[in-house]
């Protein structure tokens, strides 16, 4: 495990230590799940289009 020095707004530190508290885990394990989540959508994209690309290549050289 990696530590990582993490600057918000007071505000949103705020926020999310309430959030944190509602779903019963710390501030640490919420941005963990919250960061998880995000990459997990950027590579699923990522995947897609690269997927994509390819199905469109070999339908034209087929063609």
């Amino acid at each position: 495990m990696s530590t990582l020095s993490l600057r918000l707004p007071e505000s949103l530190h705020r926020r999310l230590g309430e959030v944190a508290e509602q779903e019963g885990v710390s501030i640490n394990q919420l941005i963990s799940a919250a960061v998880g989540e995000k990459m997990s959508a950027l590579l699923t994209e990522e995947y897609l289009a690269r997927s994509c690309e390819r199905k469109v290549r070999g339908a034209f050289l087929r063609l």
